[in-house]
C-alpha cells in the first residue's frame, strides 16, 4: 500500500520571492488541498529586485525593499498554500558585473557544501517524498541565484539520504523524486493564441514564440482543475515585482485565463523507485505522469 494523507510532503526550492508564485502555485495549491504537507524553501531575500509596479516605485519602499518582499512572499506563500516557508539566508546576488554579484552574504558567493548542508538539513527534518527544483537548462534567464538554486537542489536530493554527509544536519532522509519545473511552451502558444481570437494584442510576440518550442520536453503534466487561477491571486500579492495592469501577466481576464492550457508541467529528473522513469522527455509516444506521487501512494 502506498503512502497516503498527511504522510505525504512536497518541498520546492525557489531562488527569490515571487519565484514560488510564477512557477509550480497551482500544483501546491492542489496538493495542499490533498493533505499534503507542503514546503517552500526560498534561497534568498530578493533584495535586488526591481521595483516593477510604478505605483510602489517610492524611496519609503526601496528604503525597505528586503522587508517588503519577505512580507509579500507570506502573503503568497498563504494564497498557494504553503504549509511552511523557510528562508535559507542568502542575500539576493543581482546580475552578473554588479556589485551585489560580488557581495560575500549573496547567495553565488557562499560556499556551495554550506548551501547544500543547510538545505539537507530541511530537507531531512521534513522528510519529503517529493522536491520540485529548477532544471539545468536555464539559457533563457541565467540569473546567478537560478543556477545556484539548481546546484545545490541536485546535490541536496544525492547527499540527504548518506549518513556519511553532513551529519550535523539530522538522521538522513532520501527523498523518492526529484522534478524540475517547466516553462511550458505549449501554455505560452496557447494564451498567444487566446490573445489574438479575442483581439488584443498579445504580450507573447514572434520573439517569445521562437525562443520555446511548439512540442515541450516534459514527463509529469499535473491538471490543475480548480487552481489555475491560484498564480495570478499570488503574482498580485508581489506587489512591488509585478505591475497589476501587466498584459504579460494579467493581460486575460481570470477566468479565460485559467481554463488556457490548465495544466503544470515537469520534468522527472531523479527517481529512487524501483523501475520508475527518470530524465525521460515527454511526447508523442511516452507515458506522461499525471500526478508527482505516481508511485508512491
Amino acid at each position: 500500500m502506498g503512502i497516503v494523507g498527511s504522510d505525504l510532503c512536497l518541498l520546492s526550492v525557489h531562488a527569490h520571492p515571487d519565484d514560488e508564485s510564477s512557477k509550480g502555485a497551482g500544483t501546491v495549491a492542489r496538493y495542499h488541498s490533498e493533505g499534503v504537507h507542503t514546503v517552500l524553501v526560498c534561497c534568498t531575500g530578493g533584495e535586488e529586485g526591481d521595483v516593477l509596479n510604478p505605483a510602489m516605485d517610492t524611496p519609503e519602499v526601496r528604503g525597505r525593499l528586503g522587508e517588503i518582499r519577505r512580507e509579500e512572499l507570506a502573503r503568497a506563500a498563504e494564497i498557494i498554500g504553503y504549509d511552511e516557508v523557510v528562508m535559507l539566508g542568502y542575500r539576493d546576488s543581482g546580475m552578473p558585473g554588479s556589485p551585489a554579484n560580488e557581495n560575500p552574504k549573496c547567495f553565488s558567493q557562499a560556499p556551495l557544501d554550506e548551501a547544500v548542508g543547510r538545505l539537507v538539513s530541511v530537507i531531512r527534518r521534513t522528510q519529503p517524498q517529493v522536491v520540485i527544483g529548477y532544471g539545468d537548462d536555464q539559457h533563457h534567464y541565467p540569473h546567478p541565484d537560478h543556477l545556484r538554486a539548481h546546484e545545490i537542489t541536485v546535490a541536496a536530493f544525492e547527499r540527504a539520504g548518506d549518513p556519511e554527509e553532513f551529519p550535523e544536519a539530522g538522521p538522513p532522509w532520501a527523498p523518492s523524486k526529484l522534478y524540475y519545473t517547466v516553462w511550458s511552451g505549449r501554455r505560452l502558444r496557447a494564451l498567444h493564441a487566446k490573445f489574438l481570437e479575442l483581439g488584443l494584442e498579445s504580450p507573447f510576440g514572434e520573439e517569445w514564440l521562437q525562443r520555446f518550442p511548439e512540442q515541450d520536453a516534459f514527463t509529469t503534466s499535473g491538471d490543475l482543475a480548480g487552481f489555475a487561477g491560484v498564480r495570478a491571486d499570488a503574482l498580485r500579492a508581489h506587489a512591488t515585482q509585478v505591475d497589476p495592469r501587466s498584459s504579460f501577466w494579467f493581460g486575460l481576464p481570470k477566468e479565460v485565463e485559467s481554463a488556457v492550457h490548465p495544466y503544470d508541467d515537469y520534468v522527472l529528473a531523479r527517481s529512487m523507485l524501483s523501475g520508475h522513469m527518470g530524465e525521460s522527455q515527454g511526447g508523442a509516444n511516452v507515458e506522461v505522469e499525471d500526478d508527482l506521487f505516481a508511485g508512491l501512494r
